[in-house]
């Protein structure tokens, strides 16, 4: 535990880029700033949404592959890693020793795929995604397995890299035009590593808060607690008056950037991008399918953020999968939840006719071992496991209802066709019309690329070509 948190204060010390004055400044900076008016945006940097910084920011070097079949990518981070036996890669042959209380494994609506017994919603929507049974990197520490898996560079480099969801944020800004920032986490960032790198603070995630399941769903900084809309109109017609700075100097361009900024902040949050967190627009029984449980209203929320064009979503399981003891009671209460909510995503985006241009990718930054500690005081509980683990894919450019790869006969190794977080990340980024070895900038001048090559060590074994 210790070096996993070493590790975590290494790598904000790796990052040289702080927030400063003459950084740019995202919407969530100016939402916590508390105020909009021109004086309060320029102490926050000087900076409006889209308006040329003050030093060069970060920035891709080279370009994308081209066009690219996936539009939005929904990550379903099932943080603390979830054991794959219990779930998606049975092995109801190997006992009680391995397979604990879920001895059954059940059929799909595709021959020869086989879920465990918990996933029955999910066992009828396989045609719709593939399993990659063969997931591998052989580290067992939290932060640096989920740095890993999100950025598929090795931790403890000089370097701490953006995740994949800064990078996308950074590749897609120059077409993305929505009011909702490019990077969005549903509903906490888990704070395993700096997802934004050394990109800096403007590819930090927007993490929503609260509860999409609350019959309000207060967006942090979007949806004030306590404060209805007009009210909130009323703040801002105050603001405006009391403004006499702005109207002095009406014709500076630095106060018409910081005007601008101020008005899609508003639209923000009075206008059409709240509307996408409002999900009492979608119908009960849609939202009763998704299940009525903060993950299932999460995978809604999330839809209607690929509606609005978002390129990154982020769902972070809530309560999380670190299951060393109370291991079965812990599944048994969220495997069904996770069935729920991902199988009622998958159909609602191919019903929306959004699938084909989103990625959806599911997993934890491990599995959990394969052999159940029934020793005190975990009894009946599962470690951390990174030699190998069960990831599902779906949508974007990935075909369904396949599997790649294999484990051994009790899920403790590969048995072939091994992937590595840079075969997953690479498909990710082709999909997504990244090309993986763009350089990117880095503030102090350092080389840096999305992706490491087979030069710098990196473990490949291809990208996923076989269900792309």
């Amino acid at each position: 535990m210790s070096q996993d948190f070493d590790f975590n204060r290494r790598l904000r010390q790796a990052s040289p880029m702080g927030m400063s004055l003459s950084m740019p400044v995202s919407r969530r900076d100016l939402m916590r700033v508390g105020v909009f008016s021109t004086a309060g945006m320029l102490l926050a940097g000087g900076q409006a949404l889209g308006a040329a910084p003050a030093t060069q920011p970060a920035r891709a070097v080279s370009a994308g592959t081209g066009k690219a079949k996936a539009k939005s990518v929904i990550q379903i981070f099932l943080w603390g890693g979830m054991s794959h036996n219990d779930t998606w890669d049975p092995k109801p042959d190997s006992g009680r020793e391995y397979m604990g209380e879920f001895l059954k494994a059940i059929p799909t609506n595709v021959d020869g795929i086989q879920l465990g017994e918990l996933f029955p919603k999910l066992a009828l929507q396989a045609d719709k995604f593939s399993l990659i049974r063969s997931m591998t990197h052989r580290n067992n520490g939290h932060e640096t397995a989920a740095y890993l898996m999100q950025t598929a560079h090795a931790p403890g480099e000089r370097l701490a890299y953006p995740s994949i969801g800064a990078v996308f944020a950074l590749f897609k800004s120059a077409q993305y035009k929505g009011l909702i920032p490019p990077y969005v986490v549903l509903t906490q960032a888990q704070g395993r590593f700096s997802e934004e790198g050394f990109l800096g603070p403007r590819f930090k995630p927007f993490a929503t808060g609260s509860d999409p399941n609350a019959t309000r769903f207060e967006v942090e900084g979007v949806v004030a607690r306590g404060i209805t809309d007009d009210r909130q109109k009323s703040r801002r017609k105050l603001l405006e008056k009391m403004n006499t700075m702005g109207t002095a100097m009406a014709a500076s361009p630095e106060l018409v950037a910081a005007e601008d900024a101020r008005k899609q902040a508003y639209e923000l949050i009075l206008g059409p991008g709240r509307e996408v967190f409002d999900l009492s627009k979608e119908k009960a029984e849609l939202r009763d399918v998704y299940g009525r449980h903060t993950f299932g209203q999460d995978c809604l929320a999330a839809r209607r953020m690929v509606e609005a064009g978002v390129p990154y979503i982020v769902i972070n399981y809530p309560g999380g999968w670190d299951t060393h003891s109370n291991h079965f009671q812990t599944m048994r209460r969220q495997c069904p939840e996770l069935d729920q909510g991902l199988a009622a995503l998958l159909k609602d985006l191919k019903d929306h006719g959004l699938l084909e241009s989103t990625v959806v990718w599911c997993c934890g930054e491990f599995g959990r071992g394969p052999k159940v500690d029934w020793q005190p005081p975990w009894n009946g509980g599962r470690n951390h496991y990174g030699n190998v683990f069960t990831a599902l894919v779906a949508g974007g450019g990935f075909k369904g209802g396949h599997v790649v790869g294999s484990s051994d006969a009790k899920a403790e190794e590969v048995k072939d066709r091994p992937v590595y977080p840079v075969d997953l990340l690479g498909s990710i980024y082709q999909l997504g019309g990244i090309d993986a070895s763009s350089r990117l900038s880095h503030p102090m001048g350092f080389e840096a690329h999305v992706l490491p090559a087979a030069s710098e060590g990196a473990k490949s074994a291809g990208i996923l070509t076989e269900i792309m």
